[in-house]
């Protein structure tokens, strides 16, 4: 991607609705976006990251904005974020949507349950329920995109990606 494609204003304001987008639904349902038991609907948008890289940005700070309101405080600002970068950064360059939903059910299970683990929670559960709960929401999000967005040209525009549309066709 060029540098002034990413700057243009199109581009910028795409990435700032995603990244609002990702706050609004974090904080929307606060019970289950932060704690021991979690299932954030917002995640459902770091595959974005797989049809078109610059969105990792968007997601990186949408993250670190919602977690500003984390109970967790500091904690969830370093850890959160950092498990988000480490899943939706390489997300571009694997070839399945379903591969790449993996990267934040790792990334989210190991590092937010490490997390929790500091504040008091058990490691191995907190471990396992976050990674749980970002399972059902990869699953869910990976399915969406496979079955309705990759199959529809207007979609795939309106999400800027430049990855294959259909099963023969490309953007």
């Amino acid at each position: 991607m060029r540098k002034n494609e990413i700057f243009n204003v199109g581009n910028l304001t795409r990435l700032a609705l995603v990244a609002a987008m990702y706050v609004a639904l974090t904080l929307a349902v606060p019970a289950l976006s932060f704690g021991a038991i979690q299932c954030r609907f917002s995640e459902i948008l770091v595959l974005l990251c797989f049809y078109r890289r610059d969105y990792s940005a968007a997601l990186i700070l949408g993250c670190f904005i919602a977690n500003l309101f984390s109970p967790l405080g500091w904690y969830d600002l370093v850890f959160g974020v950092a498990a988000t970068a480490i899943a939706v950064l390489p997300m571009f360059s694997l070839k399945s949507v379903f591969l790449a939903a993996i990267l934040p059910v790792v990334a989210n299970g190991v590092l937010v349950g490490v997390e929790l683990h500091l504040v008091g929670e058990p490691l191995w559960f907190s471990m396992g329920t976050v990674a749980l709960g970002e399972l059902a929401v990869m699953a869910l999000g990976a399915a969406v995109f496979k079955t309705v967005f990759e199959r529809n040209h207007t979609l795939m525009k309106l999400i800027g990606s430049k990855k294959y549309c259909g099963a023969n066709s490309v953007m």
